[in-house]
């Protein structure tokens, strides 16, 4: 009976005709600018001035999508987390041109869908696909570097995270990641430059879970590393044991860093949403608090130090936000 009275709220189309008296309508089609705009114009034909048009786009700035729009106040972002019925993070994203009612709405919707919603301000990658980057990339620099793909995923599940990396990019898709990777680095330079192995790995045909082909082996019996990826990967089969405190630390501080980044830069509104969405979307340890009391619990002084030790080690990308440089002369955490 609860099924029939759910799906009697369900009505099926082969047009657009049906979606004119939809309040707000949620576009969740391939990352592909020109066909979102496409999907937006059919929409827009229909009339409807005080129609909202929310993308779930991860990737490209909401207010690129909102130059196809003749109402580009009613475009707005609605970023949910894949499984959706499971993850309870709602990432909604707004431009300056997004009307106040707008963005009211859709954290009206999502609230009752049972999300927890934060409302961050538009960007690339826009606050949690921007800080999962990095966090990304460092974890492919560590593979680059020889690591061992276990040792790599144990230290960061042993740090607290639900998954490791590489068995994220084995779910999320190798070649999702790539193309993602290229947006990124477009946007933010070298900082957010990935290893260019991803790349053979793609063409290899590994494109993760959903070809049953990646870093591990999905034939049906015990999930294992696949050993023959190493192949396409620098030093071999030749891997090399690296600490896994290091594992998780620089990992861990590239993900940190960004997010005081965004903060700084005004894409987060506040501390708390910078903690809600890392923990709620991406899976940060919870009892950490997230990135934010993460840095207030081991200091800003401290967090600063072993990101200037790391830059020093590894390079540009592990620059300190400057953010995190004026809360440390200032004497400040981030949560008050």
């Amino acid at each position: 009976r609860e099924r029939d009275a759910k799906l009697s709220l369900v009505t099926a189309t082969t047009d657009y005709s049906g979606f004119r008296s939809c309040d707000v309508v949620i576009e969740a089609v391939f990352e592909d600018l020109a066909l979102k705009h496409a999907v937006l114009k059919d929409i827009e034909k229909l009339g409807r001035p005080d129609q909202i048009f929310a993308s779930n786009t991860s990737s490209i700035p909401i207010t690129r999508i909102a130059e196809g729009s003749q109402h580009p106040e009613t475009v707005i972002g609605m970023h949910y987390f894949s499984p959706v019925n499971k993850m309870p993070l709602l990432e909604i994203i707004t431009t300056q041109k997004t009307a106040d009612w707008v963005t009211a709405t859709c954290v009206e919707i999502g609230k009752r869908q049972g999300k927890t919603v934060i409302v961050v301000n538009d960007g690339v990658g826009f606050y949690t696909s921007r800080i999962l980057a990095p966090y990304m990339n460092e974890a492919a620099y560590l593979l680059a570097e020889g690591g061992d793909i276990a040792d790599i995923d144990k230290a960061l599940v042993d740090f607290g995270f639900p998954v490791g990396p590489i068995t994220l990019l084995d779910e999320v898709g190798i070649d999702v990641a790539e193309k993602v990777g290229h947006i990124m680095e477009a946007a933010f330079g070298e900082r957010m430059k990935a290893p260019g192995h991803t790349a053979a790995l793609v063409k290899d045909g590994r494109l993760g879970r959903k070809a049953k082909k990646g870093f591990y082996t999905y034939d049906g019996k015990k999930k294992e590393v696949d050993t023959s990826v190493y192949a396409s990967l620098p030093h071999g089969k030749d891997r090399k044991h690296l600490d896994r405190q290091e594992i998780a630390e620089r990992c861990v501080l590239q993900m940190v860093n960004e997010a005081v980044l965004c903060l700084g830069e005004g894409v987060l509104r506040s501390p708390r949403d910078g903690d809600i969405g890392a923990i709620f979307g991406l899976g940060f340890p919870p009892f950490l608090g997230g990135p934010f009391r993460y840095v207030d619990a081991q200091g800003p002084g401290r967090v600063l130090e072993r990101l200037e030790h790391l830059q020093e080690k590894h390079g540009a990308r592990f620059t300190p936000a400057p953010l995190l440089h004026d809360r440390v002369k200032a004497g400040k955490r981030f949560h008050g």
